[in-house]
């Protein structure tokens, strides 16, 4: 589907909300493409995503009330207040952050606001992007069923449950009560299981330590094993579905523009350097005769994730973005709606 066709189809009844809607119409500053037609790697018959942003109205600043955001599930479009993208953008939400490093073309309206907020995408950089990509790389690895290592390298498969146990305790701290960096120790070990080879143990040295926070701990880190116990059942339901290349792909894809963010401190969302390699992994050169990921995929993984925690390791951003600027901006956006200043026409 070309620019010129997605135009076309905006204009199609089915699109009425983005203007009839209170909270959206003239109040949208940004739209723009999602989804596999945002990162190149569409086919015929992807959907059509839409994703975009909307200044908040006088009386949600006034009354400090936020739509939060605009789903249309028909149409795949979802829409974000200010507000709460500002929030998601300051996390280095993948799902978001995208939206700031679109090609130019994919783009289908920006007022000068909107403007405004792709020209000062950099203060939302910062070190938590290693948080939010690892996050989510580590979210969709947990979906992929690695039979190969089960039966013959059981141990590369705790390492990968162990990964994703130490992506979700990066915030751990600001989350939970503090404690000493040496007093939650996770590692492999050869376990005593018949079942298994080798097994995640932990040394734990806690004093005093609040009952509430260590079960939101333990829960987090539980339910990360949990996932793993489910997913033989998920990725059969995919492969049979044609998703799990799909999967696999967005891992990679994931991996990938983390490691620009990090290294580049660029947003790209549009792979197009990687555009064949992807292509590669969607069409299925590496699943197996069962349909499962090979072992040369989880090779592949292994050497995006090395490659990610070294450039997490160098990276020049910051720790935090600038809350400074962003503030500054936020506030000044709502001030001109405030006024009455804000004008914008669709």
């Amino acid at each position: 589907m070309t620019i010129t066709q997605i135009t076309e189809k905006l204009k199609s009844p089915e699109y009425d909300f983005l203007k009839t809607d209170p909270h959206l119409g003239n109040h949208i500053i940004l739209l723009g493409l999602g989804g596999s037609h945002a990162y190149g790697t569409n086919i015929e018959t992807s959907d059509l995503d839409i994703r975009g942003c909307a200044v908040n109205r006088k009386e949600e600043i006034l009354t400090n009330k936020n739509f939060g955001q605009r789903c249309d599930k028909t149409t795949d479009t979802t829409i974000y207040s200010l507000n709460k993208l500002i929030s998601l953008l300051s996390n280095c939400n993948p799902n978001t952050i995208e939206l700031l490093g679109l090609k130019p073309e994919h783009y289908l309206y920006v007022s000068p606001i909107g403007q405004e907020l792709l020209d000062h995408q950099k203060m939302f950089l910062s070190k938590k992007a290693v948080q939010s990509f690892g996050g989510y790389a580590y979210s969709r690895l947990r979906r992929l069923d690695n039979k190969a290592a089960r039966k013959t390298g059981q141990a590369e498969r705790e390492q990968h449950i162990l990964n994703s146990i130490k992506n979700a305790s990066y915030d751990f701290q600001e989350k939970y009560f503090s404690y000493p960096k040496d007093a939650v120790k996770l590692y492999i070990d050869k376990s005593e299981r018949e079942e298994l080879d080798s097994e995640i143990f932990m040394d734990v040295c806690l004093s005093h330590y609040p009952l509430r926070d260590y079960k939101g701990m333990w829960s987090e880190m539980n339910n990360i094993v949990k996932d793993y116990a489910k997913i033989g059942k998920r990725n059969k339901n995919a492969a049979e579905h044609g998703k799990l290349s799909k999967h696999m792909m967005h891992l990679v894809r994931l991996y990938l523009m983390g490691i620009d963010l990090l290294e580049k401190e660029e947003i790209i969302t549009y792979r197009e350097k990687d555009h064949d390699f992807l292509m590669s992994i969607r069409d299925g050169k590496y699943l197996d005769k069962n349909d499962q990921p090979t072992m040369e995929f989880f090779g592949i993984v292994d050497a995006l994730q090395k490659r990610f925690e070294t450039a997490a390791e160098n990276t020049k951003l910051p720790a935090q973005p600038d809350y400074k600027k962003i503030n500054e901006f936020l506030a000044n956006v709502n001030e001109r709606v405030v006024k009455g200043e804000y004008l914008c026409g669709n």
